[in-house]
């Protein structure tokens, strides 16, 4: 009996990820609008430069690290 080969949802672009199925579709969309939105919450609420690079900064590390994660067990 064969087994079914689990689908990819992500395909491996020079040491990046792009999804390429309507699952990685679904995972990338809400990870780049979560880039997108932090910096702007950040910059309605903090007083200076340096005070919205240490809040945004550590919030997209993290989002990175999850997204590569990811990506990497679903190629």
């Amino acid at each position: 009996m064969k087994k079914k080969k689990p689908s990819k949802w992500f395909i491996k672009v020079r040491g990046s990820y792009l999804p390429c199925s309507v699952q990685g579709w679904l995972t990338y969309i809400p990870f780049t609008l979560f880039l997108l939105t932090v910096p702007i919450a950040v910059y309605r609420t903090s007083h200076s430069a340096g005070d919205a690079f240490y809040v945004i900064f550590p919030q997209w590390i993290s989002a990175a690290v999850v997204m590569h994660w990811l990506a990497s067990n679903r190629s």
